[in-house]
This record gives structure tokens, C-alpha cells and sequence, in this order.
């Protein structure tokens, strides 16, 4: 008997997870990523001409990640699409899973379109970076980029690098530029000591079941106090200067809101800065299968989902950072939680109680980060009237400023058009959630929160792409 056919959208933690677990349970699985290699940001893989003699000392759980992703790509029951990115979802049934289409292949790409029981959307999370003036200068690099060609290709971003932002995603990022060879300058964390303590020690008593990602964070930090890397909370990278590309960036002190310590400016030497404020989920993919959020500010917006990671659409389900950014272990477990239901697995099966407990575990994680690490709300008096938030159009922080003060304009689709943030090739996914936040912070909120995820089309597509007849539909 042939079981459901199950369509997972992303191969990382989560996607391999629930991958994993919608075979066990008996279904068809077609797994999907735009990369080349399973894995993920948080396993990403060498390059075949780099041979690593212990690659579990590279990446945490290695060893693990390795056998899981052999025993998915491996199965007979299994197929695996690499190199293929979802274009849009289409739901031409409301009672039942909507179509995926994709683009696979190299050039010129084929079109495809699967016809699933049930899909399960495990797209990850992209880096959030709040403006600053000359953060459009090359050498300024987002820390997920600089890590991913740090671990993916043992590539130094520069030789003298800044690591800024706020969260613990700014250790493993400073310790793979170590071990790719750059020398790091210092870690600058925004949040201040007091209040980062008083966030992670928030519920003392579920640290126990944390040990494990207590124990990760640990380890870098010892890595980076044997190399002599400062780390200094309550500083913020404002600007970076160069003539051409970085060469000095301008860090101050700031207060619990963010807002700059008159009088703490310095300026320090470097050909690259790697900043990070956190993540933003991929959530396209989610709101054009019309699942319900959670959230009302536009940087604290998730897929809602129930105890078997079920959305609110007929046959989606969702796991890992769409539904709250709580790191691999517990997107892991959402995965093979969502796969297993996806596919139709006995809900009473014994399996299912250690998933559920590590992932709630993950979420107690995630609620921890989030204390211990927000994003203040003064940001914006590190902006000058001529600083770029959308870098893909250019558009200043004086043409938001001016949009939203303006009746006329102050509409936000009327004020996309006008100001062109957020309708650059990469369609707002680097200044959408940030322009969002400025806009509410000038009082011209948009009231849908789905807004700056909103993409029908959710990859570039060639014209000759889309006219071309796609390949016959699978089921």
C-alpha cells in the first residue's frame, strides 16, 4: 500500500526531521531545498574538494546530521530535489494541501509542479541587520553570510573583522571566522550585561533541561577567551566608513533602549564588519498558503500552529524558525513532529513524548533569547536623513520619513510605490520588516501583519521560465 505523499520545503534541521519521520510513518516524501547539499545554514556542508578528517569537530551533532540525512536521500520511498526553489503555492482546493511549484535544475530551469497530501513547510530564517549609516559599503556583511562562507568554503570575510549585533548567534559566528582565519577585533553584543543576565537566568529551574545548548554556548566562549577576543556588552556598532569599502567602523555604548551614550563614540580599524540583530522567519511561503499568524509587530510575526505543528490551512504544516526562533534542537523535534502527522502517524505512538518535551524545552529556549536579547526601540537614533534602508533601490531614510508624513502616501502599498523600498530583486526581505517598524514608529502602522511577507511570486522567475509549459503535475 502506497501511503500519503508528503512535500517538505526546506532541508535543514527541521525539513531532514520531518523527512525522517514521514517515512518512518510510511509515506511518499519528496524533500526540497535550493541548495545543493542537505543541511541548512546550521549544517552547512564543505565543498566535495575540501576533505575535513573529523567533521563533527566543524559542526555540533555532525555525526548524527549525516546519518539521518543518508537514511532520507537514501530511502527508496524518497525523493530528494536539490538545487530547486518553490516559486509559488497555489491552493486551487480549500479542503485540501495547495500545489507547490518549483524551478529545478540548472539552467534553463524546469518547471514542476507537486500535488501532495500534506506539505511541511521548514524554510528557516533569514538574518535581520538594522540599518546604520554606511551599512551599503562592501565588507559589511550579515553574520549569517560571513558564517556560511566561513563553514561552507573556509573563506575569511577580512582580515581585521568587527562581530556586532545581539544574540548568541554572534559567538559560533565569531568563532568560525577564527577558524577560517580572519582576526576578530571584538564582539560588541547590544544588549547590556544587567539586563542579558536577569533574560537568561529568567526561570533558573528550566536551565537543567538547556544543558545541552548552555553547554554549545559554553564552548564558544571559551574558544573566543583563548584567542583574546574582547566581548563587550552594551555596545552597538552606528557607522561604518571607508572610502570605497570598510576600513573603520564607529561603535558607542547604548542604553537598555538602545539609544547612543552621548560622549562613548570610538572608532576602530577594520576591513569587515559582521553584524546581526537577530532573525526574520521566511514566511512567504506560509501566507501564500494562507496560515494564520501570531504576532502584531512586524519583527514578532510566526506561523500559528497547534500540538502536531498543524497550521490553520487544510494540509500545512510548519516547523523550525516559521514558528519562533528557538534553535536546531528544537526545530528538530518540531520537524519530526510535523512529519509524522503529516503522513498520518499513529498520534498515540511512543516516540512522540520525547519529541514533544525537547520541543517545548526549544520554546522555553526561545521565550529565554528573547528576554534576554530584544531589540530596543531606539534604534532609529543611529539614522541620518541620507542613511540607505532599502539597499536594493537605495531609499533613504529621509523618503520613509517623508512617505509616512505625508496623507497622501502614508498608505503602505501607496507608500512602496512611492518610496520603491522593498521592491528590489530581493523584494523586501532585507528592509521589509525594518521599513514596517519604522513606519509604525512614525505612526503610520500598516494594520496587516503578514504585509512585509507578502510575495505571490516567492522566487525570481525568468519570463522564458514561466512561459515555458511546466512538466506534467505529480502526485
Amino acid at each position: 500500500m502506497v501511503g500519503r505523499h508528503v512535500v517538505v520545503v526546506g532541508a535543514g534541521p527541521a525539513g531532514l526531521a520531518a523527512a525522517d519521520a514521514a517515512l518512518a510513518a510510511g509515506a511518499r516524501v519528496t524533500l526540497v531545498d535550493s541548495a545543493e547539499q542537505p543541511g541548512g545554514q546550521y549544517h552547512r556542508m564543505l565543498p566535495d574538494a575540501y576533505e575535513a578528517a573529523n567533521p563533527d569537530v566543524l559542526q555540533h551533532g555532525y555525526n548524527a546530521f549525516e546519518q539521518r540525512s543518508m537514511r532520507v536521500i537514501g530511502h527508496r520511498r524518497s525523493t530528494w530535489l536539490a538545487d530547486t526553489s518553490v516559486w509559488a503555492i497555489e491552493r486551487d482546493d480549500p479542503s485540501r494541501a495547495p500545489l507547490v511549484h518549483v524551478l529545478t535544475g540548472g539552467l534553463p530551469r524546469e518547471r514542476r509542479t507537486l500535488r501532495p497530501d500534506a506539505l511541511v513547510l521548514a524554510p528557516g530564517a533569514h538574518d535581520r541587520v538594522l540599518p546604520f549609516p554606511g551599512w551599503e559599503l562592501p565588507g559589511v556583511f550579515t553574520a549569517g553570510a560571513a558564517q556560511a562562507l566561513a563553514k561552507g568554503e573556509r573563506v575569511a570575510v577580512g582580515d581585521r573583522v568587527v562581530v556586532a549585533g545581539t544574540g548568541p548567534f554572534l559567538l559560533p559566528v565569531a568563532v568560525s571566522l577564527l577558524e577560517a582565519g580572519s582576526r576578530v577585533v571584538e564582539v560588541l553584543e547590544a544588549a547590556r550585561a544587567a539586563s542579558a543576565t536577569r533574560g537568561w537566568l529568567r526561570k533558573p529551574w528550566e536551565l537543567a533541561a538547556q544543558a545541552g545548548k548552555t553547554g554549545e554556548l559554553a564552548s564558544y566562549t571559551a574558544a573566543l577567551a583563548r584567542e583574546r577576543v574582547p566581548y563587550l556588552p552594551g555596545r552597538a556598532v552606528i557607522e561604518a566608513r571607508g572610502d570605497g569599502r570598510v576600513e573603520e567602523v564607529v561603535s558607542a555604548r547604548v542604553r537598555g533602549d538602545w539609544s547612543v551614550v552621548p560622549g562613548t563614540e570610538r572608532v576602530t580599524a577594520a576591513d569587515a564588519v559582521c553584524v546581526g540583530h537577530g532573525f526574520t522567519p521566511r514566511l512567504e511561503l506560509a501566507v501564500a498558503s494562507g496560515c494564520e499568524l501570531r504576532g502584531s509587530a512586524p519583527a514578532e510575526v510566526f506561523v500559528e500552529v497547534d500540538g502536531e505543528q498543524r497550521t490553520s490551512a487544510p494540509g500545512v504544516y510548519a516547523a523550525g524558525e516559521v514558528t519562533g526562533i528557538a534553535g536546531a534542537p528544537a526545530a528538530r523535534a518540531e520537524g519530526a513532529v510535523a512529519g509524522w502527522f503529516a503522513a498520518g502517524g499513529d498520534p498515540s505512538a511512543r516516540t512522540l513524548a520525547p519529541l514533544r518535551r525537547a520541543r517545548d524545552q526549544g520554546r522555553a529556549f526561545a521565550e529565554r533569547l528573547a528576554h534576554a536579547h530584544p531589540v530596543g526601540r531606539e534604534w532609529p537614533g543611529w539614522l541620518r536623513g541620507d542613511t540607505i534602508v532599502c539597499r536594493c533601490e537605495e531609499t533613504d531614510y529621509a523618503a520613509v520619513c517623508a512617505a509616512a508624513g505625508d496623507p497622501v502616501s502614508s498608505e503602505a502599498r501607496v507608500a512602496r510605490l512611492g518610496t520603491r523600498a522593498g521592491l528590489g530583486p530581493c523584494q523586501g526581505r532585507m528592509c521589509g520588516v525594518t521599513v514596517a517598524e519604522l513606519r509604525a514608529r512614525l505612526g503610520a502602522p500598516d494594520p496587516d501583519p503578514a504585509a512585509p511577507h507578502r510575495r505571490p511570486v516567492a522566487e525570481p522567475i525568468r519570463l522564458a521560465e514561466l512561459a515555458a509549459p511546466p512538466a506534467e503535475r505529480e502526485g
